[in-house]
C-alpha cells in the first residue's frame, strides 16, 4: 500500500469520526425529510413535464392521423372521378402523414409508459415521506428522552453526596444530643418537684405533731393529757430556764399566728 493511500485513509477516517460526532439525530432527521420533500418537488415537476410532452405528442399524433385519413378520402374521391394522377398524389400525402403518425404513436407509447412509471415513483416517494415523518417524530422523541436521561445521569454523577450525607449525619447527632439534654433537664426538674412535695408532706406531719404538743402544753382537754406525768419541781440549771423561756416565746408566737 502506498504512502498516499495510507494518508488518504487516515484523513477519511478522521473526517468520518468528526462528522459522526457532530451529527445531531434531530437535525439529521429533519434535514433528511427536507431532502426527501425537495426530491418530491423535483419528481412532481418531472412528471408534469413528461405529461405535458405526452399531451403535445398525442395532439400531433391525432393531427397526423386525421390528415392521413383526410388524404385517403381525397384519393378515393379522385379515383372515383377518374383522375388517377390526383389520386396518386393524394395517396403520397396520406403516406407522409401516416408515417409521421406512426413515429408519433411509438413516441407517445413510450411517453405514456414513462408517465405511468413516474406516477408510481411519485406515489411511492409520498408514502416514504409520510413514513419518514412519522419515524422522524418517534426518533426525535426517543433522542430527546435519551438526552434528558444522559443529562440527568451527568448531573447526578457530578453531585457530591458524601459531604451532604455527612452534614445530615452531623445534624442528626446534634438533634439527638439536644433531645437527650431536654430529657435530662425534664428528669432533673421532675425530681426537684418530687423532693419539694415530699418535704411539704413531711412538714405537714411535723406540724400536726407540733400542734398536739402545744395542746398538751397549754392544758387542753386532750385525752392524752391525763397520761402525762405531773410536772416535777424544776431542778434545771439556769441554762435550762433560758431554753424554757425561748420555748415559751415560740409558743406565744404560734398562738398569735
Amino acid at each position: 500500500m502506498g504512502l498516499f493511500d495510507r494518508i488518504s485513509r487516515v484523513v477519511r477516517a478522521n473526517l468520518n469520526d468528526l462528522v459522526g460526532k457532530a451529527e445531531d439525530p434531530e437535525k439529521v432527521l429533519e434535514q433528511a425529510v427536507i431532502d426527501m420533500q425537495e426530491n418530491l418537488v423535483q419528481l412532481r415537476q418531472a412528471v408534469a413535464r413528461t405529461i405535458a410532452e405526452q399531451k403535445r405528442t398525442e395532439k400531433q399524433y391525432n393531427q397526423n392521423s386525421d390528415e392521413s385519413n383526410k388524404w385517403h378520402q381525397r384519393a378515393q374521391l379522385a379515383l372515383k372521378k377518374g383522375d388517377e394522377a390526383l389520386a396518386r398524389e393524394a395517396l403520397q400525402r396520406r403516406k407522409s402523414y401516416a408515417d409521421t403518425a406512426t413515429v408519433l404513436k411509438t413516441q407517445l407509447d413510450g411517453q405514456t409508459g414513462q408517465v405511468e412509471a413516474l406516477k408510481r415513483q411519485l406515489i411511492a416517494l409520498e408514502s416514504k415521506i409520510a413514513e419518514a415523518k412519522t419515524k422522524k417524530n418517534m426518533l426525535k422523541a426517543r433522542a430527546q428522552a435519551a438526552k434528558a436521561q444522559r443529562e440527568l445521569q451527568e448531573t447526578v454523577g457530578n453531585m457530591s453526596t458524601g459531604s451532604a450525607m455527612a452534614a445530615f449525619e452531623r445534624m442528626e447527632d446534634k438533634v439527638v444530643a439536644l433531645e437527650a439534654e431536654t430529657q435530662a433537664a425534664h428528669e432533673i426538674g421532675g425530681a426537684g418537684l418530687e423532693e419539694q412535695f415530699a418535704q411539704l408532706e413531711a412538714g405537714g406531719d411535723i406540724d400536726a405533731e407540733l400542734d398536739a404538743m402545744k395542746a398538751q402544753m397549754l392544758g387542753g382537754s386532750s385525752p392524752d393529757q391525763a397520761a402525762l406525768p405531773e410536772a416535777q419541781p424544776s431542778t434545771e440549771a439556769p441554762q435550762d430556764s433560758a431554753m424554757d423561756a425561748e420555748l415559751e416565746a415560740l409558743r406565744e408566737q404560734l398562738r398569735k399566728s
